[in-house]
């Protein structure tokens, strides 16, 4: 995770930054928006840009999106007092509001939604041990590797793990999400570009390939990318250069390619949406990780590891995962995966009312559990299986799907005093889609908790 502060706070902007360094960031601190773009140009790569209220907000997020630079910003200011300068700010295109002096867990929960956590590796189910001892074999290497599975399965934990194992270690690990990024902008998120190149394109700006010379590029979601703009990266991979948009002097770079995908990549050479040469080229070594549904051993202790995670970062007591509420854990299908358990782990920390995490604290979607058996015959109402929560359950029964989700959602936000980063990291959605349906509960009408 890479943080780039903007602006001077008095000094609260030492203390945000090192907030995030205890979390695991890298802090870049720039004096201004003008700094700030220009280290964006030149290579200095972040993941988060957190500027300063009194700094030209809309103006620096305008010319990000004219230089084509895809970073998130998020506005920060003295307290709580500025209400008009903070509404300006999200207006203006920042993600979120953060007061200052900053709060720890509100960091925290900022480079959460921005990031995942990616230094633990647990593995120890036999389905992953033939898994991580290929990725040992091949790391020292320089092969390019192709890390397929489902989504949610750690696909980025596996290629930051072949990093840590490889000889680039000491380079850098950037990471690139051909499915996050628009088609427009990701020629230019990949290999740079020169000045005028395009309008708003008022100085050079350098790709991800050459901010990853020496170091690894993970290419995340990589059949996302357009068959037009993979000929240009088969081209990269092939020659080791690259050529900024608008350039026509090729650049030498030396990086290692790992590239994920969650479909069957064979399928989609074969439908045409994804380049047959350029597949070969990456496939070199292939890492299917197994579902987590695939690797029960693992499932306990990675809860364990996501409720003691957000426990610290909520700071509230630790607790252990009760033997029911393991075996809840287990039997689930688990469809989105490490992701998903860690979704309901942070929820099971948060509302848990016993001395151990329960069974009723790990609410899992209907879609989670495995269908059950048929009976061998009829049974009456009585003798049908007891709901682990039928309270809860019940409460649902022939309420619309809609109406249950707005009041999850309600719930929640008032369960985070109205913060929307909080809200959105327990629910598992982007704070773009919270916004966007909080915006719609209040067109119907619906009280929604003011933003803290």
């Amino acid at each position: 995770m890479r943080l780039m502060i903007v602006g001077q706070l008095e000094g609260h902007i030492s203390t945000a930054g090192k907030i995030a360094l205890q979390r695991g960031a890298k802090v870049i601190h720039c004096e201004d928006t003008v700094e700030a773009l220009g280290a964006l140009r030149n290579g200095k790569g972040a993941d988060l840009a957190m500027v300063d209220i009194k700094q030209n907000i809309g103006a620096f997020i305008k010319d990000l999106e004219k230089e084509r630079i895809h970073i998130p910003v998020i506005a920060c200011g003295i307290g709580t007092n500025d209400t008009r300068g903070a509404v300006k700010a999200i207006a203006d295109g920042a993600r979120e509001y953060v007061p200052l002096p900053p709060d720890a867990d509100l960091i925290a929960a900022i480079l959460a939604a921005v990031t995942e956590d990616h230094s633990a590796m647990i593995a120890d189910d036999p389905a992953m041990g033939k898994i991580v001892a290929l990725a040992d074999k091949i790391a020292p290497s320089e092969a390019t590797v192709l890390i397929t599975g489902e989504s949610g399965t750690g696909k980025e934990v596996m290629s930051q793990y072949i990093h840590r194992k490889s000889r680039r270690t000491g380079g850098p690990f950037i990471a690139l999400n051909c499915a996050a990024i628009p088609e427009t902008l990701l020629e230019s998120e990949l290999f740079g570009h020169e000045k005028g190149a395009f309008t708003g394109a008022t100085a050079r700006r350098i790709g991800k390939f050459e901010e990853a010379h020496g170091g690894t590029l993970l290419l995340d979601e990589v059949t996302e990318m357009h068959p037009a703009l993979q000929a240009k990266l088969l081209r990269a991979l092939q020659e080791r250069e690259i050529t900024r948009v608008g350039a026509n002097d090729p650049v030498k770079v030396d990086v290692r390619i790992i590239a994920t995908s969650n479909r069957d990549m064979m399928q989609a050479v074969r439908d045409g949406q994804f380049r047959e040469d350029l597949y070969f080229r990456l496939n070199v070594v292939n890492i299917p990780l197994p579902a987590l549904r695939e690797r029960p051993s693992d499932i306990v202790k990675l809860a364990q590891f996501f409720a003691d995670k957000y426990a610290d970062a909520n700071g509230i007591a630790k607790k252990d995962i009760s033997a029911a509420a393991a075996n809840a854990l287990q039997t689930a299908l688990w469809r989105g995966n490490i992701r998903e358990l860690e979704n309901t782990m942070h929820r099971a920390i948060l509302i848990s009312a016993a001395e151990e995490i329960e069974p009723d604290a790990v609410f899992l979607d209907a879609g989670s559990h495995p269908p059950l058996s048929p009976p061998s015959r009829p049974k009456e109402e009585t003798e049908r299986p007891a709901l682990q929560n039928p309270g809860a359950v019940e409460s649902l029964i022939g309420r619309p799907i809609a109406d249950v989700e707005r009041d999850m959602i309600i719930g929640t936000l008032a369960h985070c005093l109205g913060n929307r980063t909080h809200a959105a990291n327990i629910l598992g959605i982007s704070i773009r889609t919270l916004r966007n349906k909080l915006s719609q509960y209040k067109d119907e009408g619906v009280p929604v908790p003011a933003a803290q």
